[in-house]
């Protein structure tokens, strides 16, 4: 037979053996695929995540390569030798891990909720507004309402520092010895700025609900809150049509303080109870310091501004739902500029565009708010900016430099309102003076990324 020989399918066994290069070809003929290339190709998968060749091998094993196999149909000695091959041959893949949840999703149920208990108690100064009569009382309602703000604060701040510490139960044990004493000392404020009567009277009923509101706020019971305002709010919303008789209104505003003491109470005495205090070490009470002295400032801006417009009041509390839902959308935001970043410049510059799209919502609703109430927008949008980049830094732990600025802020405006100076003027340029300050400063400070760790 002459011509070359034809090498079929099946005859390589008949071959004989012949030395050199061309004993290659018994076990895979040149005109073959590679069939590690088919078995990196079926496996690609698994072994492109692999950070080791054993890992290649263990892959291998299971899935039920034999010894035989691997020497007669891959040309290679053992296990091992064709997973090495296997993972050069395969380029690495590592997938990136699945996205952590965000631990700062918004809760837009809850927010509603905060927002409805913080504008509902306004609903009572309506209602009452027959039961006291001068500035003497009216005073007074103010001297024990910021007496309860910077006291109310600093223990809900407490109260906060110990359920992280040491657990509910050292918070309810705080809150049971705090807010009794809070409501006290507000009330004693009261009485002695507007003297005895029912200005008095009421300023105690006032200290009362703000003492069992920030308890039921502090351990999650907005809804319990919301049950007790019930009296007052439908007393409130009789008077646009039928004025209750004194008599009446006064037994609702007693019903709704009483209902929120009840209610406090239970709540304090469920924390307590909750189990015994973890192991941690008491946070120290200068801690809260700040945000006492805060809540002071804070409410002082309002009353000055209250007594210029108290439209302007009415709008900053109906948007304090929204401001504290703000305040989670920046940390969801912040948190993720901080995975998408590669570079502290980088982060910087996301970081100041999420502060500068929340600060500008949150003044964007406090505008069209003041248009609904045909109220001044320009001194309302320094005070709401002031209180929400406040607000913020305290967030963050950063609890002097907004107490600091505010304080600052209402001394010199309340320096002005009793110098006899022009209200307007003096507002926006203390508030814009002050927004400013803090605007940098949370710049300055949240603009790092060790910040949001």
């Amino acid at each position: 037979m002459s011509g070359p020989l034809r090498l079929l399918p099946g005859d390589g066994d008949a071959l004989p053996d012949i030395p050199g290069p061309r004993a290659r070809t018994r076990s895979r003929p040149s005109w073959a695929e590679d069939p590690i290339d088919e078995l990196a190709e079926r496996l690609v998968e698994q072994v492109a995540t692999a950070v080791h060749p054993y890992e290649v091998a263990a892959l291998l094993e299971s899935d039920g390569l034999t010894g035989e196999q691997i020497t007669k149909r891959y040309a290679r000695p053992d296990l091992f030798t064709l997973a090495e091959d296997l993972y050069a041959r395969v380029p690495r893949l590592y997938p990136e891990p699945p996205p952590a949840p965000d631990p700062w999703r918004p809760d837009h149920l809850r927010c509603a909720l905060r927002g409805l208990v913080f504008a509902l108690p306004g609903l009572a100064y309506v209602l009452g507004a027959g039961l006291w009569h001068g500035t003497a009382d009216v005073s007074g309602l103010i001297a024990s309402a910021l007496a309860a703000w910077a006291w109310n604060q600093a223990l809900s701040h407490r109260a906060y520092l110990r359920i992280a510490a040491e657990g509910k139960a050292a918070a309810g044990r705080t809150l049971r010895l705090g807010a009794p004493a809070g409501a006290l000392g507000a009330a004693v404020t009261g009485l002695v700025v507007s003297g005895p009567g029912t200005g008095a009277a009421f300023a105690a009923g006032q200290s009362c609900y703000l003492a069992a509101a920030s308890v039921l706020l502090v351990l999650g019971r907005e809804r319990a809150l919301l049950l007790t305002l019930l009296p007052v709010t439908a007393g409130a919303g009789a008077v646009l049509v039928w004025p209750p008789p004194p008599p009446l209104a006064l037994g609702l505003l007693l019903a709704t303080v009483t209902l929120a003491v009840l209610a406090a109470a239970h709540a304090v005495r469920n924390a307590v109870r909750s189990g015994p205090m973890a192991a941690g070490a008491t946070p120290a009470l200068p801690r809260s310091l700040p945000y006492g002295l805060f809540g002071l400032a804070a409410g002082v801006l309002a009353a000055l501004a209250g007594s210029h417009d108290p439209r302007s009041v009415v709008v900053l509390t109906l948007s304090m739902g929204f401001a504290e839902w703000l305040l989670y959308r920046y940390r969801s935001l912040a948190l993720a500029a901080l995975r998408a970043s590669t570079t502290s410049r980088g982060f910087t510059l996301r970081s100041g565009r999420a502060l500068a799209y929340c600060l500008g919502a949150y003044l964007a609703v406090l505008g069209i708010g003041s248009l609904v109430a045909g109220t001044g927008p320009a001194p309302l949008l320094g005070l709401g900016a002031v209180l929400w980049t406040a607000l913020l830094l305290q967030a963050f732990s950063q609890a002097w430099t907004p107490a600091a600025v505010t304080l600052a802020a209402a001394a010199l405006e309340a320096a002005a309102h009793f110098a006899g100076l022009s209200s307007g003027p003096a507002q926006v340029i203390c508030r814009t003076a002050a927004a400013a300050a803090l605007v940098a400063a949370a710049c300055r400070m949240l603009g790092r990324p060790t910040a949001h760790r």
